[in-house]
């Protein structure tokens, strides 16, 4: 199967399949692109090419592969830092030193850092990269390379992610949601940039509604402060983890019908509605009103603080 998987790259694919054909495999590599790119899964294949048991690597089909496709092969080992959002130089410490112990399956050890690395845990991973073991392995993931620090990125192979044809992204995309509308999907490959996790997650969005979304876009399109009110009025008993998400979910229809009217194809018809029916001041306007609500939840400003304040604005 090799990397037949991920979509497109090909060059990125036909070089990484030489390369292990020449057993030429780097201590170090650097899979960037945006959100939505592909680097997860490039992540698990490459881990599970470096060692797979198979001819065609990755095999996907050895007890390797499978092992580290599912994610529980002990010698693929993903660095993540739940409380921050940037990787604690402790962590990148710990990992450090537990690169000292030998596989216990393999014959690699893999690191995967799916999460960004500050200054600090950059500094702290480069004394290994230095004189990394001959089994280690570091695979770093960032949408940015140029947050790599030079001294890092000089002792790297850097493996960019490209956007998809339009026509294999609507093929993919056709084949995921055969339940929604060309138009939809025309949508989504033009506002991804080409990228199938970011246009799977505006699709997702658009399926996953809360019966609060087409009555506030009722009550937005129509102009109707009274509709906005029942809308909002029941939801100053929330808290706030439960009332964040669906500002979210409102913000993005807002700015989806603010790039319709901008001449983007709407994703949701939701946006397509309010695009339709409000003007370009009125949608920035709500905007950046649902914009000042999220930043007054994640605040510790009560629920029914923030209805009232759009209820008010928003009439």
């Amino acid at each position: 199967m090799g990397f037949d998987t991920l979509l497109g790259n090909q060059r990125l694919k036909d070089n990484l399949t030489a390369t292990l054909r020449q057993g030429k495999m780097a201590h170090f590599y650097i899979l960037s692109g945006p959100a939505g790119a592909g680097k997860g899964r490039l992540s698990r294949l490459l881990s599970a090419a470096m060692l797979c048991t198979g001819e065609d690597k990755p095999c996907c089909r050895c007890a390797s592969c499978r092992k580290v496709l599912s994610g529980t092969h002990p010698d693929v080992i993903s660095v993540t830092d739940a409380e921050h959002k940037n990787v604690a130089v402790k962590i990148v410490r710990q990992m450090r030193d537990d690169v000292f112990i030998r596989p216990n399956e393999g014959s690699r050890k893999i690191y995967i850092f799916p999460q960004e690395l500050g200054i600090e845990g950059q500094n702290a991973l480069l004394k290994v990269l230095e004189e990394p073991p001959s089994y280690g392995v570091f695979l770093l993931l960032t949408d940015n390379p140029e947050k790599i620090l030079p001294t890092v990125r000089s002792r790297c192979v850097e493996l960019p992610l490209q956007p998809l044809e339009p026509a294999v992204l609507t093929k993919a995309l056709q084949q995921e949601f055969p339940q929604l509308p060309s138009t939809s999907i025309a949508a989504a490959v033009t506002r991804s940039g080409g990228f199938l996790g970011q246009a799977r997650l505006l699709l997702q969005e658009g399926e996953a509604e809360s019966p609060q979304i087409p009555a506030f876009v009722q009550a937005l399109a129509s102009r109707n402060a009274l509709e906005l009110t029942r809308v909002l009025v029941p939801m100053e008993k929330w808290k706030r983890d439960k009332l964040l998400p669906l500002l979210q979910q409102w913000l993005e229809i807002v700015e989806g019908a603010l790039s319709a009217r901008a001449g983007m194809p709407a994703v949701s018809v939701h946006a397509e509605r309010l695009a339709a029916s409000r003007s370009g001041a009125d949608l920035n306007h709500a905007a950046q009103a649902l914009k000042k609500c999220m930043e007054y939840a994640q605040s510790n400003v009560s629920c029914a603080a923030i209805c009232s304040y759009l209820q008010w604005t928003l009439r």
